[in-house]
């Protein structure tokens, strides 16, 4: 196999895959926006490029797997808007294209499940626009495209310890709201297995095995912590940020059978109860 990656948006769940592959050998080469991230890249192993502001066509066409993370922006896919032709051209030498997703896609089904085959009718900005990039990027003709759509990513220095800690969490309390959730050690699984078993056009969901309310999973940081737990506060009452909000306007249950049944996949980490345990324990 060829062990070569380009990373596109090389952050938060890119990184969590580059840490299984660069010991495996793996040249990885992943961009960032963010002139000061350059040397925490290149600290991972991975070769860092400041993307816009580099050419990206020729590790496009000499690369035969890549990794898509980048959000769409006002324009759409930021890789499409400027990179169309180029992708298209090389399409039949590729052997493996990932585009991370998000389950915000499916929209609100006011707690109840949802799997690939089920209609996409976002209901957010966000989920619009990934629908479309989607869209897009399935519009390539024989591109080996792999798109995987991410419920709520936690994880190492993404959870709720650090406002528990400072005694900022609250518990907003929504009747009927539901979320799920994946710990990215477990998205590094997934991306690890759909690299040694590519199945172009494959679309998965990828979320743990327990989705929940979110005012649950603050009391149960709160307990491992061995702090008094946060107080509720209404949804109706609560002061959010506009992005914030909009997080509660959508409420579901994710499958995951897919994804186990096609790839063997099976999550490290199926519930929030044991990934937050994990990730206090890694904490010493």
């Amino acid at each position: 196999m060829d062990k070569r990656l380009l990373s596109i948006g090389h952050g938060y769940s890119a990184r969590a895959i580059a840490a299984r592959l660069v010991p495996e050998g793996w040249h990885i080469v992943g961009t960032t926006r963010s002139a000061d991230k350059m040397r925490e890249i290149a600290a991972t192993g991975v070769e860092p490029l400041l993307w816009p502001g580099s050419d990206l066509a020729p590790l496009i066409t000499e690369f035969p797997n890549i990794l898509i993370s980048a959000a769409p922006g006002p324009q759409g896919d930021p890789v499409l808007e400027q990179l169309r032709d180029v992708v298209a051209e090389a399409a039949s030498a590729m052997r493996w294209v990932g585009y991370l997703s998000t389950t915000g896609v499916y929209g609100d089904h006011e707690g109840g499940w949802v799997d690939e085959r089920t209609p996409l009718s976002p209901s957010t900005a966000r989920g619009k626009a990934r629908m479309e990039a989607e869209a897009a990027w399935q519009g390539i003709l024989g591109l080996p495209l792999h798109i995987f759509r991410l419920a709520g990513i936690y994880g190492p220095g993404r959870g709720p310890f650090a406002k528990v800690r400072e005694g900022t969490a609250r518990r907003i309390i929504k009747p009927g709201q539901v979320f799920s959730r994946i710990h990215v050690e477990d998205i590094a699984t997934a991306l690890d297995l759909s690299l040694n078993a590519p199945s172009a056009g494959a679309i998965y969901n990828m979320c743990d095995d327990d989705p929940a309310p979110p005012e649950d999973v603050i009391a149960y940081a709160a307990q491992l912590l061995g702090v008094p737990v946060p107080p509720a506060v209404a949804f109706e009452d609560a002061e959010m940020t506009p992005m914030a909000r909009s997080f509660y306007a959508e409420s579901k249950r994710v499958r995951n059978d897919l994804i186990k049944q096609q790839l063997g996949w099976e999550p490290r980490f199926p519930d929030y109860r044991r990934g937050l345990s994990a990730m206090l324990e890694s904490e010493g």
